[in-house]
């Protein structure tokens, strides 16, 4: 096994363990399901039952399966979609930086780059595609180009289909017997 091996193992393992927690929290976390689905229907994806549940099953497929290598430049498309959605719903209002109130996109930018790049580098040695001979079809600019495109465009059409944000309210100013208070 290569340090590229090695490097891509480590990176496959980490990223889709983290995305597994991810998932294991929106199904099991404190608010259960129904805390994300109530968090996911505030921001405008509709249901946000459907939401919920799509979105913890996929992370906890897509993660278990980036981990081990399977299908590798698919798993990877499936959390840059994860991650588009989540940073144009939930994150691009607040900004760049994650420390910032209301945590900005930097984590999930993050998180679709990786999966990115690991796409376009294939799942390395240590991994089901490799043992099943299925690397060599799927990794280089091909990987790169499955992951990506699966995932602005799943993203794309979930969103062209289920986001109804609310639209922003109008400014106000309190009046008091014909004068702005």
């Amino acid at each position: 096994m290569t340090a590229a091996d090695t490097a891509d193992l480590v990176l496959r393992v980490v990223v889709g363990l983290t995305i597994v927690a991810h998932g294991y929290n929106h199904i099991f976390g404190p608010g259960g399901i129904q805390g994300t689905a109530g968090w996911f229907a505030s921001m405008g994806l509709k249901p946000g039952i459907v939401h919920a549940w799509v979105s913890g099953l996929l992370e906890l497929a897509a993660g278990f399966a980036l981990a081990a290598g399977f299908l590798t430049p698919f798993c990877a498309g499936a959390i840059i979609g994860i991650m588009v959605v989540a940073g144009i719903t939930a994150h691009r209002k607040n900004g760049f930086f994650i420390f910032k109130p209301g945590q900005g996109y930097e984590y999930v930018l993050m998180i679709a780059v990786v999966c990115a790049a690991i796409a376009v580098f294939g799942p390395g040695y240590a991994s089901i595609d490799h043992a099943a001979t299925i690397d060599d079809n799927l990794d280089g600019w091909l990987g790169g180009l499955i992951a990506v495109g699966l995932g602005v465009l799943g993203s794309a059409g979930m969103l062209a289909t289920a986001w109804r944000p609310e639209p922003p309210k109008p400014a106000t100013t309190a009046t008091q017997g014909g004068q702005e208070a």
